[in-house]
Parts: C-alpha cells; structure tokens; sequence
C-alpha cells in the first residue's frame, strides 16, 4: 500500500486492516449523533429542562448531520479524501469536547451540532472503502465497514448509558473526543491518499447531484426506501428511553444502555448482506427486511410491557434496518461508480432526512398517544417502505 498514489485507480487493494481500522472510525463517527438517546432523562435533569426538550437533541444532530452529508461528503468526489476524512473527524471530536465540558443547555446544543454536521466524515470512508478495494469483493469491503458503522449506531446508546452510570452523561462526550483524536491520526498514517482523477468545482458537484436525482430512478427509489425505513426505526430510538425509564420498567442510564446491546446483532446483517449483494440477491434480501421492519413493530406494541417482547422487537428492526441500508448502498453505488460521493451524499442525506422526521413523530406521537401510538406510526412508516420497494423492483425489471 502506497500513500502517494493520487489515483484511486493506482494503488494496492485495502487489506483487512485498513478496513477494520476505516469500520471503527465509522462507529466513533456515526455512534457519537446518538450518544444523547440514553441520556435523554438525565440531561434533562441536568439543566432542568422538560424530557420533550431534552428529545430535540435528538434531531438536532439529525439535521445537522443531514446538512453534513448534502454540503460536506460531496466534496469526497473534489479533495484529496483522507485529509479530508481526517480533518472532519478533529472537527468532529472538538464539537463532542464542547458537549462533554458545558454545563450551558446552549453550548449543548451547539457542540451536538458541531459533532453532526463533521461526523460525516463516515460517509465518505464507506464509499471509499468501495473505490479502493477488490471490485470483485467491493460488497465484502463496503460489508466490514458498514459493520462498525452500524455497531458504532447502536453500541453508542450502550456504552453512553454505562459511561454515564459511571461518571455521568459529560463523560460520554469527552471520552468520544478522546478516541476521535486517536482514530483519526491512525487513519492519517495508515490509508493511502485518493482522490478523483477528474477535477470538478464545488459549485458544479452540488449542481451535479440535481442532476443525479433527475437522471437515476433508482436512486430516487432506493433513496427514499432509506428515508422511510431509517424514519420508521427512529420512531422507536428517539422515544425508547422515555418508555424505559418511565414507571412500566423504571430503568436507569446505564440499564436502558444494556437494553441497547441486542441491536449490535442487527449490525451482523450487514456483513452478510454484502455477501449476498456480491451474489446479485439485491432484491431478495431487501424484501425480507422489509417483511421484519414491519414485523418488528408488532413485537415492539407487546414490549410496551413486557421487556422479552421489546428485546425482540429491538432485535428484528435493527436486523432488517442494517439489511435494507446496505443493499440500498451496494445499488446506488453501481449505478455511476466515478460519482460515488455524490451518489452517497443523495442517498445518506435523504437517510438522515427520514430520520430526523421519524424523531420528530416519535416525540409527536408519544405526547398524543403514548407507546401504541409510537408502534402505530412506527408500522405505517415500514408499510410506506415496502410500497416504495414494490415499485423499485418494477424499476429494476425494466432498466
């Protein structure tokens, strides 16, 4: 492996270190914008806010880390990408300094927005991860790093409510700037420089992905397939600890934490879904997902009180989540393979978009209706997926 080469085209294959090392700097990326969840309770304490408050910081780093991916991950297809990716994440780790240091609820808010909108330097490692390795295993490269990107979501809810139980919830943001430091000069000695052969203004990449919408169906298909699945399961992860804390289960940070961990099992369906994309079972496996996303809102209606039901419910929709991302990924990836950043910056913030609303209804529904209407909004956001990936396949049948 070399780390002069400036073509993407020109250098060693990334071996199973690199890509390792790349899945952990996805988890510390993408886990930190979900950090706050667990703490939802114990923040707003902290400041003595209303637990409805406390929830807007939930999709305040949505947005911000929607804004990221539309202004930010394109430039991937402009500069040199692992000093981009490096800077980012330094970005990033000052922003989760802020939040671990303030005891103003405005310097939250601003250090959370600061940690979202850079931490999407993991979306531009996972199409990276694509460019720079085997084509003919590109499933398996971009499977490894979806793994930590995906582990990282769902641990991150874990590891805070413990690092919280232990020295309380500003510890969680300082130690997550801590290991960003030590990641991101990792990745500064260990990947090779890469960058696109062709140079683009930024004006013209922003214009470009207009341009990438109106000309790709598919991407606009499997786009908003990842919207409406990330919405239906943000449904659940913005309103979780307030049912798990409340009187049905009375459970602190560090417990709903523990709770969290049966969703890393969903993260294995990443790994395996690559797998099967590099076979052409694109569509299978997304049908599948689809019928468990749905399916686990039925689980998670009975968990309202009894905690069996919900760890399954858990279970079920991070498996079909991580298995409906990635195969949407592995698609929309082959469709222009020399605009892979953009591509990515469409999908992801169209991703972030459906999760940012999923918050908003989840917030919305639990002060209406409680946890059934959290399971009622949840099971018609997975019902309007499964309708969007109907016509996907139709799409495919005819391209």
């Amino acid at each position: 492996m070399t780390s002069s080469t400036a073509s993407p085209l020109r250098h060693e294959h990334l071996g199973t270190a690199a890509l390792l090392l790349m899945s952990v700097a996805c988890g510390l990326c993408a886990g930190g914008n979900y950090f706050n969840q667990p703490l939802l309770h114990s923040i707003a304490a902290s400041f003595q806010i209303s637990d409805a408050t406390a929830a807007l910081t939930v999709t305040v780093a949505q947005v911000a880390y929607a804004c990221g991916l539309l202004l930010l991950v394109p430039l991937g297809d402009k500069l040199e990408r692992r000093s981009l990716v490096v800077f980012l994440m330094l970005l990033t780790a000052a922003g989760q300094f802020i939040s671990g240091f303030t005891h103003e609820i405005g310097l939250l808010f601003a250090g959370i927005v600061m940690a979202g909108l850079f931490s999407v330097a993991a979306q531009i490692l996972v199409p990276m991860a694509a460019t720079l390795s085997d084509p003919a295993r590109s499933g398996r490269a971009v499977g490894i790093v979806m793994s930590g990107l995906l582990i990282g979501i769902l641990a991150a809810r874990s590891v805070a409510g413990l690092l919280s139980g232990l020295g309380g919830w500003h510890t969680v943001y300082r130690a997550a700037g801590v290991a960003m430091l030590l990641v991101a000069l990792l990745l500064w000695r260990v990947l090779p420089r890469s960058r696109n052969p062709v140079a683009t203004s930024y004006v013209q990449i922003l214009l470009s992905m207009l341009q990438l919408i109106r000309s790709l169906p598919r991407l606009r298909s499997r786009s908003l397939i990842g919207g409406l699945a990330f919405a239906s399961v943000s449904a659940l992860f913005s309103t979780m600890a307030l049912l798990l804390s409340g009187p049905e289960y009375g459970l602190g940070d560090a417990q709903i934490g523990l709770v969290g961990l049966i969703g890393v099992a969903g993260a294995l369906m990443a790994n395996v879904a690559g797998r099967l994309s590099d076979r052409g079972w694109d569509r299978q496996t997304s049908t599948v997902c689809a019928a468990l996303l749905l399916a686990s809102w039925g689980a998670l209606w009975l968990g309202g009180h009894s905690l069996l039901w919900f760890l399954l419910g858990m279970l079920l929709i991070d498996l079909a989540l991580q298995g409906l991302h990635l195969c949407n990924q592995q698609i929309v990836y082959r469709l222009q393979p020399e605009a892979r950043s953009r591509i990515n910056a469409v999908y992801m913030t169209s991703y972030f978009i459906g999760a940012a609303l999923g918050s908003a209804a989840g917030s919305l529904a639990w002060h209406v209706g409680g946890w059934s209407a959290i399971c009622a909004t949840g099971a018609l956001l997975a019902v309007l997926t499964g309708l969007v990936l109907w016509r996907d396949h139709r799409l495919a049948l005819t391209a």
